[in-house]
């Protein structure tokens, strides 16, 4: 087979978005098991906001590929997989690696896209819709008449899982800043303004007798908060700590701090419970679950959407090469929707 162009983005270092390298090669080739996926689309999501600044808790070190996830099609397959799939539509949740024209995969960490379902639109909930999913049924195991609070409901993540827990008969309190309200109104969310006034106070005039979950990305001083505006028996998931995305220090720390609180938090006699969210765990020493839970799960959300459960907007199509200006307005906070790199 002829060598097609090959295209990756690398993150030299700490660099501005400017920064990023595009390097031309050969397309790889798939070894035993494995895949060559030809991407049709890839994110822009936090995790490489972070990494960018060197800040994601577990990134590798520089120089690397970023791109959390990616949509395309089976480009061709290696020895002991089956050949049928050359051409068809999959998912894969890869953390490094997806800004290239071609990924090569394990595989079985591949997930079909059902027909029907364009790139771009997939794309746009493979880490966040497994994310928000996960959070929603495996952690906090929501049910239907409960009420949760969703900080950052006008973002990647935020968005999906309002949907879900609206899907599931939930009631959803969500914090956004006020050009996502009309929206989230739309979708029969009550919006809070986080940046006005005492965001606690106000959910608690909503729910005086608590949550029964609450969802946190913003780690810091939120967490403490967030613990405190729970119903008896109610869930804390904490999956992040956006508002130390600009510190210096220990990318370690913010994340380590988290931990520890919940762990304190879980010894306490009043039947609420704290969980970190991370999508990996599991993934070393449970790899066999760690597949088949993903696999369902991306299979729901994928559901979801074609069903019209869920709507995650894409904010903007850019082509591979314009990395850095896909990385500059993702971080610019003015759009909604997930800046989605296409070949």
């Amino acid at each position: 087979m002829s060598s097609h162009p090959f295209v990756e983005v690398v993150l030299p270092g700490v660099v501005a978005p400017e920064g990023l390298q595009v390097r031309r090669a050969d397309v790889p080739q798939p070894g035993p098991g494995q895949i060559v996926i030809a991407m049709e689309a890839t994110g822009v999501s936090f995790a490489e906001q972070q990494m960018r600044r060197g800040r994601y808790y577990d990134q590798p070190p520089f120089p690397f590929v970023p791109g959390y996830d990616l949509v395309g099609r089976v480009h061709s397959t290696g020895q002991g997989v089956d050949p049928g799939l050359v051409g068809r539509r999959v998912a894969a949740l890869v953390k490094v690696g997806g800004w290239a024209s071609h990924v090569l995969v394990d595989a079985q960490d591949a997930v079909e896209v059902p027909d029907g379902l364009g790139a771009a639109e997939a794309e746009t909930v493979v880490v966040n819709g497994i994310t928000a999913w996960q959070m929603l049924h495996r952690t906090a195991r929501v049910r239907a008449g409960q009420r949760i609070l969703v900080h950052g409901a006008g973002g990647g993540v935020g968005l999906i899982l309002v949907q879900l827990a609206r899907a599931a008969g939930v009631q959803v309190i969500g914090t956004a800043s006020p050009r996502h309200h009309d929206a989230l109104r739309e979708l029969d969310v009550t919006p809070v303004d986080y940046r006005t006034g005492d965001v606690p106070a106000r959910v608690r005039e909503l729910a005086p007798g608590g949550v029964d979950a609450v969802f946190d990305h913003v780690g810091g001083r939120s967490v403490i908060d967030s613990w405190h505006l729970l119903a008896p028996g109610g869930t804390l998931v904490s999956y992040g700590s956006a508002s130390t995305r600009d510190d210096t220090g220990s990318k370690q720390w913010p994340v380590l701090k988290i931990l520890a609180r919940t762990c304190l938090w879980n010894t306490l006699p009043n039947g609420r419970s704290a969980h970190f969210y991370n999508i990996w765990a599991g993934q070393k020493f449970h790899k066999d679950r760690f597949r088949a839970r993903l696999h369902t799960d991306l299979t729901e959300v994928f559901t979801a959407l074609g069903r019209g459960d869920i709507t995650a907007p894409v904010a903007a199509r850019l082509p591979l090469t314009s990395a850095a200006e896909a990385l500059r307005l993702a971080e610019s906070g003015t759009v909604t929707g997930k800046v989605v790199l296409t070949p």
